[in-house]
């Protein structure tokens, strides 16, 4: 039993006080819109509109139902679904629950006033006037409660559409959904397109922690069937953005137009795949290039370093490592000494080799095949 049903169980009104209750019933309750809308500036100028409407209905189902639960008669339950009915409509019209509670106190002073006033003349015993006051609160309160739970119930829902709405269009950016496909599902999910979207993938239950200290507009995906998850991160300062990471095992792809975020996300799980343990895709562009084709790669270094298979295996790492360092340091003998920790005398022997298997070591497109083919370490391959 309700607070408001128990109070009605002690309070005696009789039929000739319910019947000057109910005779002052739609004078109360339209002074009681009146108030409302003079009182509580959310509800200004809305007498005149829907809202008025519906505040009018609203004050009357409940103060009918008053008046059976007054009466003993079975009330208050259709005015508890009224309620909560009007706590969610306060939610799709964008307001919060103040504007309603305030109304709910307005109301209550002034349906007391106006039912009192009915209550006292009729004959309502003195000592019956307070527990009459009393329930009169009681179901205020009671409504007023219907009215938040309603209220909390609707937020609840159009959170959990609105994410799945943001999840939508998550799964729409990584499939590479056409620009219409896209531009529909960011409306759906009232989502305000940035100029860029950077990918970040990581562990899946790193996903979400680290979700919340990034942009508010940041996407997140943690249920791929990899256990990876995804974060598209709009119009990121790239190097706040791995700071904010540098505790997570995050791979961060690069900035590309939001619409193509699936670019920034292949170049991310691409960059993973490497046995390089790779946090900033941008820091290993040539070898991300050098590993887009494997096959080709493969096929590139069998044939620009076929001399070095008639040779031992150890005899063709050393000159191939050697290969290597005289490419990148364009030939300067002490540079490629110093790297790979020898003699500038056994750089001479070991290029004296080399010049020897690749007698066009000269010609640029020599040097290009070459320059890839050992633009990788072997352990790459």
């Amino acid at each position: 039993m309700s607070h408001a049903m128990r109070r009605a169980t002690e309070l005696a009104l009789d039929e000739k006080t319910v019947t000057a209750l109910r005779a002052v019933l739609k004078t109360t309750a339209d002074e009681v819109v009146r108030a409302i809308i003079d009182e509580v500036p959310s509800y200004a100028n809305a007498l005149s509109g829907r809202m008025g409407g519906t505040i009018r209905r609203a004050v009357r189902t409940a103060l009918g139902a008053y008046l059976d639960l007054a009466s003993g008669a079975d009330g208050g339950g259709g005015a508890g679904d009224a309620a909560y009915e009007l706590g969610r409509g306060e939610v799709r019209d964008g307001r919060s629950m103040d504007a309603l509670l305030s109304a709910y106190r307005v109301g209550a002073r002034v349906a007391w006033r106006g039912l009192a006033a009915g209550a006292v003349p009729a004959g309502l015993p003195a000592a019956e006037v307070a527990k009459f006051a009393e329930l009169t609160f009681a179901y205020i309160d009671e409504l007023s409660a219907a009215s938040a739970a309603g209220h909390a119930d609707e937020l609840a829902v159009r959170g959990l559409a609105h994410e799945r709405h943001l999840e939508q269009l998550a799964r729409d950016l990584l499939a590479g959904s056409s620009t219409e496909v896209l531009q529909a599902a960011a409306q759906r999910a009232g989502w305000q397109p940035p100029t860029t979207l950077t990918v970040v993938l990581l562990p899946a239950f790193q996903a979400r922690p680290a979700y919340r200290l990034l942009d508010p507009g940041t996407l997140v995906l943690d249920d791929l069937p990899d256990s990876t998850g995804v974060l598209f991160v709009p119009d990121a300062d790239r190097s706040h953005l791995l700071r904010q990471l540098v505790s997570r095992s995050a791979v961060v792809g690069p900035a590309r137009p939001w619409m193509r975020a699936t670019a920034s996300y292949a170049r991310a799980v691409r960059a993973r795949s490497l046995p390089t343990d790779i946090r900033d895709t941008e820091d290993h562009l040539a070898a991300l290039v050098l590993s887009a084709d494997p096959d080709a790669y493969a096929d590139l270094r069998a044939r620009a370093l076929a001399p070095l298979l008639a040779l031992p295996a150890t005899s063709a790492q050393k000159l191939e490592e050697t290969l290597r360092a005289w490419l990148l340091h364009q030939g300067r003998r002490e540079d490629v000494a110093a790297a790979l920790f020898v003699h500038p005398q056994t750089v001479r022997y070991r290029m004296g080799q080399l010049r020897d298997l690749f007698p066009d070591l000269g010609s640029p497109l020599r040097v290009l095949e070459l320059t890839l083919a050992v633009g990788l370490r072997p352990s790459a391959d």
